[in-house]
């Protein structure tokens, strides 16, 4: 069996980055950033990047780090949020966007990972989503063609792997990193436990060894809150 194990983040990116490359980034918000390959790419200093990520982290954490540092060409994502830095670049011209549905973003990806080279959607016909795309017409309602996403490289967060790369995920940080772990040439993945072969449930893996070319224990773990909402407590 391949040995799929590295001892960090800069062994697994090892000959894996270049520029003008397309990079697929796990998470939502903050939940699932694979928060210890980030700042090696940002290490790296490799440009030009087309980066596809639901969004582009936060300030100070997440994709923020390579917006920052001027290393991403082009966004492809759904939610360009609170991140004041996103906002400033695309606006400037500084910063390409392609902004998506979410719900198609995630099928683009996925579709990617299934070879499926185009699909349908409702989502988005008559807006400027829409805009240079063919529309046709199903059972008498419009359909915009869009079309899949891959990348380069994926890199993704998990909670668990074994030594074969089957991932499991905690919860929310499931997100978009199981489609995006299938839709890269080569998927890395960062993990805050790895295990021994035979070792997870079968059913419940969520991404199969098959996917998954190389593999890091996390050397960042912090889960920051992007937004904290609290509520007084009620007084007796």
């Amino acid at each position: 069996m391949t040995r799929k194990i590295y001892d960090g983040p800069e062994a697994a990116l090892e000959g894996l980055l270049f520029d003008g490359m397309t990079i697929m980034s796990g998470g939502f918000g903050l939940s699932g950033n694979p928060e210890s390959l980030i700042p090696e790419v940002r290490r790296s200093g490799v440009k030009n990047l087309t980066v596809i990520s639901n969004n582009a982290g936060a300030d100070g954490f997440g994709l923020w780090m390579l917006l920052e540092t001027r290393q991403i060409r082009k966004m492809i994502a759904s939610y360009v949020g609170e991140n004041k830095l996103f906002e400033q670049q695309y606006l400037s011209g500084e910063l390409e966007l392609e902004l998506n549905p979410q719900g198609t973003l995630a099928e683009r990806i996925r579709a990617g990972g299934a070879g499926i080279p185009a699909f349908y959607t409702r989502t988005g016909v008559g807006t400027v989503v829409a805009e240079g795309k063919p529309v046709e017409e199903f059972e008498g309602q419009l359909y915009v063609r869009e079309s899949w996403l891959r990348a380069d490289l994926a890199i993704v967060k998990a909670w668990k792997a074994d030594t074969a790369g089957n991932l499991v995920y905690r919860r929310t940080a499931r997100n978009f990193n199981p489609n995006m772990a299938t839709a890269g040439k080569i998927t890395v993945a960062e993990v805050e436990e790895i295990v021994p072969v035979g070792s997870l449930d079968p059913e419940a893996i969520h991404t199969p060894g098959i996917y998954v070319d190389r593999i890091i224990k996390s050397t960042i773990n912090e889960k920051k809150i992007e937004k904290l909402t609290e509520r007084k407590r009620e007084t007796a």
